[in-house]
């Protein structure tokens, strides 16, 4: 078993058991859905957050209050803001969710991502 450098961190989801959560707000989603995500960098001092997270086809509301960093592993999504203007990504783009952004995040497929929040 091989050891990270100190102060890098590997995803290895293998290692880690994931947290997995059913999302059913309806003031939130449409339709109830399931998501697991594994959480292998925090740091709270800086508002810091990484890992890895996974989930079935939905359709949630958002308001974020923060900004994400999102790397497509597997899937395609749709955002779209409250003017209703949409952008779809898939496996291999990467983008970012700024703080700020209203509107929907849609798993148009299975999807799972990298994510970095701050």
């Amino acid at each position: 078993m091989s050891k990270d450098p100190d102060f890098v961190i590997g995803f290895n989801t293998e290692k880690m058991q994931p947290k997995e959560l059913t999302i059913d707000d309806p003031n939130l989603v449409d339709t109830p859905y399931k998501s697991a995500s594994w959480r292998f960098f925090e740091n709270a001092e800086k508002g810091a957050l990484s890992g890895i997270w996974e989930a079935e086809p939905h359709l949630e509301r958002c308001s974020c209050d923060y900004d994400e960093l999102c790397h497509i592993l597997q899937g395609r999504v749709r955002l779209t803001d409250d003017s209703g203007v949409s952008r779809e990504f898939g496996a291999g783009e990467s983008f970012v969710v700024a703080a700020g952004f209203k509107g929907t995040w849609e798993n148009l497929t299975f999807v799972k991502k990298v994510f970095f929040i701050l």
